[in-house]
């Protein structure tokens, strides 16, 4: 049976054009002003097309194209298309980092959506911080909406070798350090690893969220993986206008879709596709925009019994391009049928178990059996201990094995600058079983808990051969990034969790298989150590920086503003 349709007086946008009023006429008459006829926007669902381009967002260079061809969808289906500009979150240029913010692109995204005579919309975001953002919001707005992917650049090339954006920027730099590069070598690297439009062709951040929010059913199937410049991805672009328009027609909303097991769907897939650290973060404030709650046991619940089957790096061999052509995550998730909770239904009007059938693996060596994973558990662990008494989360598939259980002293930086300082002089006191600890660097201290995570390892130590530590922050760390990278502690040091207490010389112990992290000092000397322990000067006194340290919330909670929590849906807008 079909679902009952909306009569063209009943959508939202007729009450800014509809009523024949003296504020209408003004509605009605500007929109002329534009050069359209009663006939373009009359009756029809309009659609907000949310755009995050911008010239200094590199991940986004052909979205001025694909606005275009959203738009000509939207005019097939019958619906009016707006494109509407918000904030665009450039993972590579903002500072101190895009997720300080992430959640001031949600607020515009959700008021934007609100203030305007919008329908529906289509949310064009790819790079990193947008993704969420741009969801967030849409959420809270609760309009029927759906997520067009940037989609991932071409692999990037070198001499002879294939390129993965920043997981091999990361390798060659430490083999720079090493003197192993030349200066000549890396400036070809540099030429050759960025090589088209579109986001980061590992399985980073970027990658990792389009792969969950297409397992979370707000990716029309198979697009998450589609590469930016593919002609398949210009056509799916109109193919997201034509289907936002039917989704306002039968009112097919967040609130319709959004399920506690919709989001374990998507925490499966990130598990299973060896994902960034970050999705973590990104999923537990996403739910809470939808009323639901994740926690850190979810994710460490469901990465013991869930596979890694996508061979991409940094975790893996492969790149997007590659897991696109081998089916992409229709494929993978058809792998994992019975972990998956499949009654959960998607934007494209389909079940998510609808969207699997007949789904095929074209890549073995991509998409691997679940006879012969890469890992038999997720790609994420979560840890608990003395020193992170709320969580933290480490990525035992990109790390050195042998790190999986270690114990070592700390060598402890007080924030970024002194680990800048420092961290190359030739006369510290550091050894390859040391452990790398930084504070200062979450989301209130650094502020924004900035991609900080994957610590660099001493120039001394990389001209003897090491390539992996032990490092541990309440950081984050770039989805594109590996090694024994202890991530998101909390809470972090700068309101005064047990990381702001660590001095150097003492023990960290670190096990995986374990899920724990114990730092073994006296409860008598931590006592006395916090007795003595101050916070730091806030850092602002106006400002959005301000809004943001009294109300962000750690990363166990997703570093969401506690504001911006679910509750009571706000008033729509008088038209006065």
């Amino acid at each position: 049976m079909s679902a009952p349709r909306k009569r063209p007086e009943e959508l939202r946008s007729h009450r800014w054009f509809g009523p024949d009023d003296l504020r209408s006429f003004g509605h009605r008459s500007r929109t002329k002003q534009m050069g359209f006829d009663s006939e373009d926007f009359s009756g029809k669902p309009v659609i907000g097309i949310l755009n995050t381009w911008s010239d200094l967002n590199t991940c986004h260079t052909h979205f001025r194209e694909r606005v275009e061809q959203v738009k000509r969808g939207v005019y097939q289906a019958g619906g009016f298309p707006v494109e509407l500009p918000v904030l665009s979150l450039s993972e590579q240029f903002m500072k101190p980092t895009s997720m300080f913010y992430r959640n001031l692109t949600a607020m515009e995204v959700e008021e934007t959506l609100r203030c305007h005579p919008i329908d529906g919309a289509v949310l064009m975001g790819g790079c990193d911080k947008t993704v969420p953002a741009l969801l967030m919001g849409a959420f809270t707005m609760d309009l029927p909406c759906l997520f067009l992917p940037a989609g991932p650049m071409l692999k990037g090339r070198w001499r002879t070798e294939t390129l993965g954006s920043g997981s091999d920027v990361w390798k060659y730099w430490a083999e720079r350090c090493a003197g192993k590069l030349s200066c000549d070598a890396w400036q070809e690297l540099e030429d050759g690893i960025a090589r088209s439009p579109g986001t980061c062709m590992t399985m980073g951040t970027a990658s990792t969220m389009a792969c969950v929010v297409e397992a979370l059913g707000f990716i029309l199937p198979g697009a998450a993986t589609l590469p930016a410049v593919h002609s398949a991805h210009a056509r799916m672009a109109a193919q997201c206008g034509r289907r936002s328009v039917e989704m306002v027609w039968q009112d097919v909303k967040p609130s319709t879709l959004l399920t506690r097991e919709s989001f374990l769907n998507a925490i499966t897939t990130l598990m299973a596709i060896g994902g960034s650290t970050n999705a973590i973060v990104h999923l537990i404030a996403m739910a809470g925009r939808a009323g639901l709650k994740l926690s850190l046991t979810d994710f460490d619940d469901i990465a013991r019994t869930t596979p890694v089957l996508a061979n991409l790096r940094p975790a893996g061999k492969y790149l997007m391009e590659d897991f696109h052509d081998a089916g992409g995550v229709p494929a993978l998730l058809g792998r994992l049928r019975d972990r998956l909770h499949l009654e959960c239904r998607t934007v494209s009007g389909q079940t998510l178990g609808e969207v699997l059938e007949g789904a095929e693996v074209f890549g073995e060596e991509v998409i691997v059996p679940r006879e012969s994973p890469l890992s038999s558990e997720g790609g994420i662990a979560v840890l608990h201990g003395n020193l992170a008494p709320d969580g933290c989360v480490i990525k035992p598939t990109a790390m050195e094995p042998r790190f999986l259980r270690h114990t070592g002293p700390a060598l402890v930086f007080r924030n970024y600058p002194d680990l800048k300082a420092r961290i190359d002089d030739p006369d510290l006191p550091v050894t390859a079983d040391t452990v790398i600890v930084l504070q200062n660097a979450g989301p209130i201290g650094a502020p924004g808990m900035p991609e900080w995570g994957m610590l660099p390892i001493p120039k001394k130590l990389l001209q003897a051969g090491v390539r992996d530590m032990v490092r541990i922050s309440d950081a984050r760390m770039s989805g594109t990034s590996y090694g024994a990278c202890v991530l998101h502690l909390a809470p972090e040091s700068a309101i005064g969790g047990p990381l702001a207490l660590v001095q150097d010389g003492d023990q960290i112990e670190l096990d995986v298989p374990g899920r724990r992290l114990h730092w073994h000092v006296p409860a008598e000397e931590i006592d006395r150590r916090r007795a003595a322990w101050k916070p730091a000067e806030p850092r602002f006194a106006r400002g959005y920086g301000r809004l943001f340290v009294e109300e962000i919330t750690q990363a166990n909670e997703g570093c969401d503003f506690k504001f911006l929590h679910h509750g009571p849906p706000t008033p729509e807008p008088e038209i006065f």
